[in-house]
């Protein structure tokens, strides 16, 4: 917020808020709409960030933009040459004037003092973001997966290797997979790399769809061999547990692994599981229960 002298002589301080949208010119509607101001011509726009399209959505920058209220323009009095100045408003001032302007100062009177943004704030200068409604589109399931495909054989072709990417529709689910000898390189430890694609594939869509479809995504076979694994796994413990009794807990595991163990144990008789911690440290704790006692 800045202060500019006004017509009186007195300072006036005019609000400068600065404003991000996708487009510069949505942020100066914003803005606009923030100052209440309705004419383009009455506010100094100055642009501090243009906006950058990405790469099928990701690595894209808004625009930001500085807006600022005009400060009115005076109104000077000319005469011609010769003319005599006008005399000051006195007794001889019309009566419907004195009237006008008599009405107009009981009728600010009335109104409740209305305090500047500086002021709400405790003196201190507020950054305000109005809100840019949402003008994405509810893009159907089959569009969804032609986004997914091409934002993942693009990624494909950024890391420089040779793959194959399908990617269809299976009970509102959209299943991606990408194939292929040298695509292993896009797993990762633990299938760490693998997540992170998962993750920047699920943006992507929620940059182009209001509604997004969950996604299932592998990479050279990755899920499927993870899952085998994790099965065998399971149940070494599950035959560990039903000797030993007690209580088995695994170490902290994505969703979908939790769910193989899961339903790993669903399988046995005897063999209760559940899920103890908070993301990103959330595990599955296995446990005997009456059944298995009364079994052995």
């Amino acid at each position: 917020m800045r202060s500019a002298a006004g017509a009186g002589g007195g300072d006036v301080e005019y609000v400068e808020i600065e404003v991000k949208a996708r487009t510069v010119d949505l942020a100066v509607e914003a803005a606009m709409q923030e100052l209440g101001v309705t004419d383009r011509e009455e506010v100094s726009v100055q642009v501090i960030t243009e906006p950058v399209k990405g790469f099928l959505g990701m690595g894209g920058q808004d625009a930001v933009v500085r807006v600022k209220r005009r400060p009115p323009r005076r109104k000077r009095n000319r005469r011609r040459k010769g003319e005599p100045a006008a005399e000051s408003r006195g007794s001889n001032e019309p009566r419907n004037r004195r009237q006008e302007r008599t009405g107009n100062a009981k009728n600010d009177e009335k109104r409740p003092e209305r305090r500047s943004s500086r002021e709400r704030s405790g003196g201190r200068h507020v950054r305000t973001e109005s809100k840019v409604p949402d003008d994405r589109p509810t893009m159907p399931l089959e569009e969804q997966a032609e986004v997914t495909r091409e934002f993942l054989e693009g990624l494909v072709d950024a890391f420089g290797l040779e793959g194959l990417v399908t990617a269809r529709v299976e009970d509102d689910v959209i299943v991606a997979d990408v194939s292929g000898d040298q695509t292993e390189a896009m797993v990762g430890v633990r299938g760490s790399v693998r997540s992170a694609i998962h993750e920047l594939t699920r943006t992507v869509l929620q940059r182009y769809s209001q509604d997004t479809a969950r996604l299932r995504l592998d990479i050279a076979g990755y899920a499927e061999r993870r899952r085998t694994a994790l099965s065998i796994y399971a149940g070494q413990l599950i035959e560990q547990l039903m000797e030993e009794g007690g209580e088995i807990m695994l170490e902290p595991m994505s969703p979908a692994d939790r769910k193989v163990i899961h339903d790993v144990a669903a399988e046995h008789g005897g063999v209760a599981s559940y899920s103890e911690g908070e993301p990103p440290r959330r595990y599955v704790v296995l446990s005997r229960t009456d059944q298995g006692d009364e079994e052995e």
